[in-house]
Order: C-alpha cells, then structure tokens, then sequence
C-alpha cells in the first residue's frame, strides 16, 4: 500500500487537498494502536495493518479499513474513491458522521476498558494444557493451521506444566514443535535468526521478515528445553540465534536493532533463497551435492523457482551424531554465508525499543547463565546500561524508543515490564545489586503510573503520556506477551525475592481482574497463566551465603543455573549493605563457619541451612508438584 498509494502523486494530491495525512510507527505508538484498531474492530468485524483510519480534528475516528487498493477493483472499493466519497459526506453529511463516530467509540470504550472480572480456579491451568494439546500439529509441530507462528510464551508455559505435573505429552509437544521450526525454512540455515512466521504448515516458507522479540522469546524457550532435556540440539539453536543477533542486530553503542525486512530489492525472500548453481559454483559439485541433499536444494526449488534451504524430513539426531558430516555442512554454509553477504541486504529497522531490548536482555542473561558465556553476560548488561542511560529522562522517566541520537515517547507497559523481567534475569546471572535495586524501583514506578486504582489492572499508558480517546488496558499474549502479564509474574517474583507484600497483594488482584477474559480461551493467555502456575505452585526461596568467586559458592551457584526452576527465586548474599536494605530478612542468612550456606525455603518456611553440597542438591531436586 505504501509503493501502490502513498508514494502516488495521484493520491497524494487528494490527500494533501483534503486531509492531515499522519502516519504512525505502531512498534513506537502501541497506544494509538491499540486504541484505533479495537476501533477498526468494532466497525468492519476484522482488523489487520497495514491500518487505515480517518478522523475528526478532534481525533475522533469515523471510518476504518485496512488494504486498499489505489483504485476500486474486483469489487473492493479503492482509495481515490474512498477519499473523495468522505470528503463529500464531510461537507454535506457531517453530522451524521459525528454522530456515528460517537456511537462507535462508546461501542469501543466499553470492550477495551472492560477487563471482565472473574475469578480463575486452579482448573485453568489444566484447560490451557488441553487446549494446546487440542490445537497441537503432531506431524510438524506449532499450533493450529497455516500461517504459523513461534508463539514461544505457549512452549514456556507447557515447560512448567510439564515441571508441575510431569505430564510427558506437554514436553513432546515442546520437543516436536521446536525441532520443526528449525528444521523449517522460519529458520536461517545460513546466517541464523528466526523469521516472523511461517505462510504454511510445515514451517516451510516464512514471511522473511526478522523481527527481535521473536528471537529474544525463543532463545528463552530453546534454553529452558536445553535445561529441562539436557539436549545439546537446543542450546546449539539457541546459540546460533544470539550469534545472528550479536553479529547483525547489535550496534556498537549498545542496545539491539528493532528487525529486518523481508524484503530486498523489491523481492520479498530475495536475499534468503539459492538456485542448484549458485550453490555449485559456491560450494564445487561434490559438497554442493550433500549439502543439496540434507538442505533441499533442487532444480524448480521450492520457492519461486528457488530454494528456502531447510532440513524439513531430514533426521536431525543422524547430522548431529556424525562429526565429520557435521563439520562438511558447516563449512559449506560459512561459505554460502560469505556468498550470501555480496547481495543487497533487506532494510533494518534502525530503532532501539526499551521493551523488545528488555526481552534481549533477559535472553541474554539467561543464557548466559545456563551456557557460562561471559560475552552474552556482558551483551545483556550493556544493553541495561545503555537503556539507562539514553533512554531515561532526567527526571527518570523511562522512554520507549531511541534512534540516531534522539530519544522520545514516555514509556509503556510494556517497556516497564519487559525491562524489568530482564534486570531480575540480569539480577539472577550476575547477582549484582544494582540490577535488583532498578527492578524494584521501575516496578514502583510501574505502579504509580500505570495502575487502575480504581479496576485494577495496568493501563497501556502513562497516567503522564498524552491523553487519548480512551485509556486502554491489554491481557492477550499476542506475537509478545501482554505488559499486564509479564508485570504480574515479574511482581510476583520480585515478592518472592524481597517479601514485599504490595507487589504480591497487586499480582494475585490481576487473577480476578482478567479471569473472565482468561476463562473465555485460556490458550491465548499463556504467559499470563505461566503467572498463574507460579502463584499457585509452592515455590522455593533460595539464598546462598558465600563470598564471592569462592570455589565452595560457586559450585552452589553452578548447581542452580544447570537446573530448570521455573518456580524458584535466588537471592546471593555477600554481605553487601544495599542487599540487606531491599532484603531485609538476609541479614538472619550468613554463612555458617565461614564456608558457603544455603537457605532453601519453601512459601518462606525454610529448611535447616546447610552447607553439604549433597544436601542441597537433595533440597533443589525435591519434586513439587501441582496440587
């Protein structure tokens, strides 16, 4: 729409005669978003972008679509025709078309502020289970029909519900589909990173679009398969994912680029695909061969003329457990890789978003705990470092996005949540302070300027931001789950770590204040229901006393970032003053005899501490299950 009408004099001349033309970035206005597409909504029954709206002066909106043709053709109304329909009714007809507009957002204000209260009973959790089972594809994986998303927040969910109840089928789920997403086109076999979505079943053919969130939440959930299976597979997908990232997406300033076009040229895929002679000449006829037969590269391709390279029915356990055929296919795509970088590269979206970085920041962190990788480590706090201190005013406001050199809008919910889920990860990997001073502090801030005081709930802007229609508040975990969500498991864990009871009393009011929206289809809550399992699983606050690089401590601590633990929090206590201010009871959890100790207690009932290594591995091991 924007090559076929906006760049088209002849559009342009009757929008520039009649209208203020406005065009909004969603990704930096989640708010106008939201607000005009629950509008689009209500009036057409559908929504979608590219998003059309038009609106009084007042910004009040009376019409809405989505793609529209420059000129009316096979009985879809084009926009030329459309313009000059309003404008003529906005001469002749405008007060019914005020009158309409009223109607429409009193329709409107009522579906985005209802946050539909209900209380939500422990048989939820199971519903979300056998919903995703019902809508599990068991030959390719993922869920439901083409088009296919990753949905990662789904696979973490059947993670934890696999770790509460030891229901094997939720773990094959996460197996089967995991494995078929790398194995499908969705992934970059030659320069790594996942694409936005797969247009088919198989995983086969992606919109090729790279988006960060996406890879963010899927390094998270190859982790965590990596931690509960002790596979390899998946911590090696998950590496090649961060190498994509730190390699493409990471400018030397610090924080990580928004996403990648897909398209090139004016071709969408046009950068991804090889035809059977490129991949000779690159390759010699003999490697090209083999790679050829595992990466389905043929004559006729399988996509528009060329191939996706892709290991689609290919056994990935014969790659992996043949070293020297493992090592050919490598070589040969490094070689391709190099090939590949010749060509004319797909646009990146240059932005820093505060709330996509808070996702990278918790990725890398947390695999950089599990793989003892200093370089992610590092790569997360200086992207933490970086938001701190180029994207928070000097009243220490957060802002949601920065780009050469200029940083703008108030923060949202999702900036605030997402950011602090990544400190508490970032807290957790290094166990600096710092990271859990900020956690705690943005999340009160996060309070003060987002929350209902009235319903409940955190609204999707600031009560300081610019004043809309109407103030709307979001649940579904959608491509990314919802602010509200990550809020109410990030509240909940900060609870756990600190005993601060404002924090816990304001998570567990979001379980009434969304359950009737939950209850209607839970599986399009997932992350919020992953805070919901949290808070119903007895959990096991974890404090090691020790000093710091000790060998006695690190083996403590090295037992805890090996495990799965979806339903622990961990506090280190070195004896650092500002630990003991933000949590007060660690000043009663030294070390004992002066050798690293451990206080593992569950719901705050705590076992004997102890400092046999044994003994602790007992305590972490012990199997809590959902009662």
């Amino acid at each position: 729409m924007e090559r076929e009408s906006f760049e088209d004099h002849d559009v342009a001349e009757v929008l520039n005669k009649y209208f203020v033309s406005i065009k909004v970035d969603r990704e930096e206005r989640p708010d106008i978003d939201h607000i005009y597409m629950s509008f689009c909504q209500a009036m057409t029954g559908h929504g979608g972008w590219p998003l059309t709206v038009i609106l009084t002066p007042e910004k009040k909106p009376f019409f809405a679509g989505t793609y529209f043709p420059k000129k009316s053709k096979y009985g879809q109304p084009g926009l030329i025709d459309i313009l000059n329909r309003i404008q003529d009714a906005w001469e002749n007809r405008k007060d019914e078309l005020e009158q309409s507009s009223r109607e429409i957002i009193d329709a409107v204000k009522t579906s985005v502020l209802d946050s539909n209260k209900d209380e939500l009973e422990k048989e939820i959790i199971y519903t979300t289970y056998s919903d995703l089972k019902h809508f599990f594809d068991p030959v390719y994986g993922g869920f439901g029909k083409a088009p296919k998303f990753p949905t990662p927040h789904n696979l973490s969910f059947l993670l934890r519900y696999y770790a509460a109840t030891g229901q094997e089928d939720a773990l094959r789920i996460v197996e089967k589909t995991l494995d078929g997403m790398y194995a499908g086109g969705i992934f970059d076999h030659v320069g790594f990173g996942f694409s936005r979505y797969s247009t088919d079943k198989e995983w086969l053919v992606p919109h090729f679009e790279k988006m960060l969130y996406d890879n963010a939440l899927l390094i998270i959930a190859y982790v965590e398969a990596f931690q509960v299976t002790g596979n390899y597979r998946y911590a090696e997908i998950a590496e090649k994912v961060l190498t994509y990232i730190l390699r493409d997406m990471s400018p030397v300033e610090g924080g990580f680029y928004s996403a990648e076009d897909a398209d090139s040229e004016g071709e969408e895929g046009k950068f991804y695909v090889f035809s059977v002679d490129e991949v000779n000449e690159v390759l010699g006829k003999e490697d090209a061969a083999v790679y050829s037969q595992y990466y389905d590269i043929k004559t006729g391709g399988n996509f528009e003329g060329k191939s996706i390279p892709n290991l689609i029915g290919i056994d990935l356990g014969k790659i992996e457990n043949d070293p020297s055929l493992k090592e050919k296919l490598s070589l040969c795509r490094e070689k391709l890789y190099h090939y590949r970088e010749q060509r004319i590269h797909p646009f990146k979206d240059d932005k820093t978003l505060t709330s996509w970085n808070g996702l990278m920041i918790a990725a890398t962190a947390y695999a950089g705990r599990v793989f003892d990788n200093i370089a992610y480590i590092h790569a997360a706090k200086k992207t933490a470092g970086f938001i701190m201190q180029r994207l928070v005013r000097e009243d220490g406001r957060l802002l949601a996005r920065y780009r050469a050199g200029e940083a703008a809008y108030p923060a949202y919910i999702d900036d605030y949540a997402f950011l602090i889920w990544g400190l508490i990860e970032l807290y957790e990997t290094t166990y600096e302070t710092v990271y859990l001073k900020k956690a705690i502090d943005l999340t009160n801030d996060m309070i003060n300027l987002f929350w209902d005081e009235k319903d409940g709930g955190f609204f999707i802007y600031g009560s300081d931001s610019e004043s809309l229609i109407v103030r709307p508040k979001e649940v579904y975990d959608g491509a990314t789950p919802s602010g509200n969500s990550v809020a109410t498991l990030c509240m909940l864990r900060l609870a756990r770590m600190t005993g601060n009871k404002e924090f816990e009393k304001k998570a567990m009011s979001q379980f009434h204040t969304f359950g009737g929206n939950v209850k209607d289809n839970p599986n399009s809550f997932t992350h919020f229901m992953m805070a919901y399992l949290f808070a119903n699983m007895p959990t096991k606050e974890i404090v090691i006393a020790g000093e710091r690089g000790k060998e006695d401590t690190q083996r403590m601590l090295a037992e805890l970032e090996q495990r799965f633990l979806p339903f622990a929090v961990v506090i280190y206590n070195d004896g650092d003053p500002r630990l003991q201010e933000l949590v007060p009871f660690v000043k009663n959890q030294g070390m004992v005899g002066n050798i690293a100790t451990a206080y593992v207690c569950e719901n705050f009932a705590c076992n004997i501490p102890t400092s046999d290594i044994e003994q602790f591995i007992q305590l972490l091991s012990a199997n809590n299950q959902l009662k």
